[in-house]
């Protein structure tokens, strides 16, 4: 039997339907995946910063430009900080999809003064913060999707080197993401007997909104080309690809792992005999 025209246009995620926290814009990581998944097939819910000012609501119209579009099944604000802002939000995905296939967790903060400043000068209230942020949320998100996931599922979050190993100028962040993915690891455990898989994805440095206040960013991007493997640093489509992958069925074995999209630079204890770091 032949394979018809239609069986090719098939997409890895035809029928999925998930939620995606975290686009700020179309420099976000959070974009790249959502527009692979698009094309793959996927419906998908969004959220977006609560607007501080209902009628002028500029993070709902910067989130509405890129998803609208593509056909977001709803948009809508929602403070992670705020248990009955993520409440609203899987009500509103229970009473669109039904069930949920796939979540993707995009989202980080630190206020600017301690992200800036050396780790140990972390002021109490900037710490908690960008932990409630950064890593609490997961265990929020995790706790109501799945509810949502009776037939398993598959949810990502985005991390960084620099919760493994020391990064200068990542300072407090690098904590939140060594917390973030020893949560990940945690809850696969935990949700793994109903076939939820928890996985994180560790990318290269990208150019971001976020990535605007990390110090000496831009000396970080000429190391990896010097450094990685690949001596190039990743590419935001690499990035939404791997992503792809571990919210796809190709990977229904794989969780609790940190999934590192960053041309192999993780695995270097040295710079390479070419490296031309002085440039």
């Amino acid at each position: 039997m032949g394979i018809g025209k239609g069986d090719l246009a098939m997409g890895l995620m035809d029928g999925k339907k998930g939620l995606v926290f975290g686009i700020a814009n179309d420099h976000s990581i959070a974009w790249a995946i959502t527009e692979r998944l698009h094309q793959e097939g996927a419906v998908m819910g969004f959220t977006h910063l609560p607007d501080r000012d209902p009628a002028s609501p500029k993070m709902e119209r910067r989130v509405r430009k890129l998803v609208d579009p593509i056909g977001a099944k709803f948009v809508k604000p929602c403070n992670v900080q705020v248990d009955e802002d993520l409440d609203r939000i899987f009500e509103a995905a229970k009473e669109t999809f039904g069930e949920l296939d796939f979540v993707v967790h995009s989202i980080a903060y630190a206020p600017i003064d301690d992200l800036k400043g050396p780790v140990h000068k972390c002021s109490r209230a900037g710490f908690l913060q960008s932990m409630e942020i950064s890593v609490y949320s997961l265990l929020g998100v995790c706790t109501r999707a799945q509810a949502l996931m009776p037939n398993g599922g598959s949810i990502i979050t985005l991390s960084y080197l620099g919760g493994e190993k020391v990064i200068p100028g990542y300072n407090v962040m690098g904590l939140c993401k060594s917390a973030l993915e020893s949560a990940t690891e945690y809850v696969a455990h935990e949700l793994g007997r109903q076939q939820v898989r928890v996985n994180a994805l560790s990318a290269g440095p990208i150019r971001t909104l976020s990535s605007s206040a990390v110090k000496d960013f831009d000396s970080m991007l000429k190391i990896y080309d010097a450094m990685a493997p690949l001596r190039r640093n990743v590419t935001m489509e690499e990035v939404a690809k791997s992503a792809l992958y571990l919210l796809s069925d190709l990977s229904t074995g794989v969780t609790g792992e940190t999934l590192h999209v960053d041309s192999g630079y993780h695995i270097m204890g040295a710079p390479p005999a070419d490296a031309k770091l002085d440039e």
